[in-house]
C-alpha cells in the first residue's frame, strides 16, 4: 500500500496469521487532526512486534480518499505490523480505473479485489476503537511516531530509559507545553505526506501570509507528476509568496538526502513519516505533525491549535 517498496517493510502474499483492526468512527475535526499520530500511543499497549497486519476500518477511513488510506497503510509499519489495509471499494477502484498500469479487464479485477476484506469482527485477536471527534491536533515531540502529544497537552513525565533519551535528544522537559516548542525549520514532503492533497491543505493555510523570519521552509513534492499538478494549480506560487523553497520532487530532508538535511539542534515541523534521531540530519529535532499544523507552525514559529484559528 506504500508507494516504495522498502526491503523488511512489505511483501506481496503475506500470511494473515494474527491481525489487528482499528476501528475509527464518529467524526473527524476537519483540520490538522492526525489519526496516525494519535493511534500510536494506543495501540503501543499492544505487542505490535508479532502483528502481522493491521485493518483500518469505520466511518472515517470510508470517506478517506485514496492519498489518505496509502499514507494510514504505510504507517502501518511503524505500528511494528509487516502491513496495514483498508478494505477496497469504490474510491479504490475509481482511483486505480484508467491509470496507465490498471487492468483491461476492471470489471473482472475489481470482482478479484472485493474479496480482500474481513468478513466478521471476531475474526481478529484485538479491535482497537478509537473516537476521533475528541482528538486535538497531534504532535511527535520525541523519536518514534508513537511519542506524540495533542497540541493542547503538556508533554508528559519521563516512565522509562526511552523517554529519558528522547527527552535528552530533543531538548525538551516534561510539563513543557507542545505549542512552546520552538520551530525554526518546517518541511513538507515525503512520499507520505507529499502528495497534493497534503500540499493543497497547506496552502489554503499559507495563502496570503508569510512564515516567520526566524523559520526556514521547504516544499518537496512526492513526484514529478505532483508536482506538475501543484503547479497547475498554482499553489507553487502561494507557497513562493509566503516565503517558502519549492524545490524539485525527491526524498530531501524525509530522510535527509544529499545537502537536504535540517541542521543541527534545529526543531524542525515536519509533515514526514519518520522521527528517529538523525533522521532529517545529524542531530535535527523533528516533530510530525499534519501539513496544516506545520503550516501553521511555519507562519508562527511555534505550534499553535489549529482548530481554533480554521474552526
Amino acid at each position: 500500500m506504500d508507494t516504495t517498496l522498502r526491503d523488511g517493510e512489505q511483501t506481496i502474499g503475506v500470511n494473515f496469521s494474527v491481525e489487528d483492526k482499528i476501528k475509527i468512527a464518529n467524526n473527524l475535526e476537519k483540520w490538522g487532526i492526525d489519526v496516525i499520530e494519535a493511534g500510536f500511543p494506543i495501540a503501543s499497549t499492544a505487542d505490535f512486534a508479532a502483528v502481522q497486519a493491521v485493518e483500518f476500518y469505520g466511518d472515517i477511513i470510508e470517506k478517506m480518499g485514496m492519498e489518505e488510506r496509502m499514507t494510514l497503510c504505510n504507517m502501518a509499519i511503524e505500528g511494528g505490523a509487516k502491513m496495514g489495509s483498508v478494505q477496497p471499494d469504490a474510491i479504490t477502484f475509481e482511483y486505480v480505473n484508467g491509470r496507465k498500469y490498471a487492468p483491461k479487464n476492471m470489471d473482472k479485477a475489481i470482482t478479484y479485489w472485493q474479496q480482500f476484506k474481513t468478513d466478521s469482527p471476531d475474526a481478529f485477536d484485538q479491535i482497537i476503537e478509537m473516537n476521533v471527534a475528541q482528538l486535538a491536533s497531534q504532535i511527535s515531540w520525541g523519536t518514534n511516531p508513537g511519542i506524540s502529544v495533542g497540541v493542547d497537552e503538556v508533554l508528559p513525565a519521563i516512565k522509562n530509559e526511552d523517554d529519558k533519551k528522547a527527552y535528552a535528544y530533543v531538548d525538551l522537559v516534561p510539563g513543557q507545553k507542545a505549542m512552546d516548542i520552538p520551530i525554526n525549520w518546517a518541511f513538507f514532503g515525503s512520499c507520505t505526506n507529499g502528495r497534493l492533497s497534503d500540499l493543497k491543505e497547506a496552502a489554503k493555510i499559507l495563502a496570503g501570509k508569510h512564515i516567520n523570519e526566524k523559520v526556514t521552509v521547504w516544499v518537496v513534492p512526492g513526484s514529478q507528476l505532483i508536482k506538475q499538478q501543484a503547479e497547475a494549480l498554482g499553489l507553487d506560487q502561494i507557497f513562493k509568496t509566503a516565503g517558502c523553497e519549492w524545490r524539485e520532487p525527491g526524498c530531501s530532508a524525509c530522510l535527509g538526502m544529499n545537502p537536504d538535511q535540517v541542521p543541527s539542534g534545529i526543531h524542525c515541523a515536519s509533515t514526514s513519516n519518520r522521527n528517529f534521531e538523525g533522521r532529517q540530519g545529524v542531530g535535527s529535532r523533528t516533530h510530525l505533525a499534519s501539513p496544516t499544523m506545520v503550516a501553521a507552525a511555519a507562519i508562527n514559529g511555534h505550534f499553535i491549535d489549529i482548530r481554533k484559528e480554521v474552526g
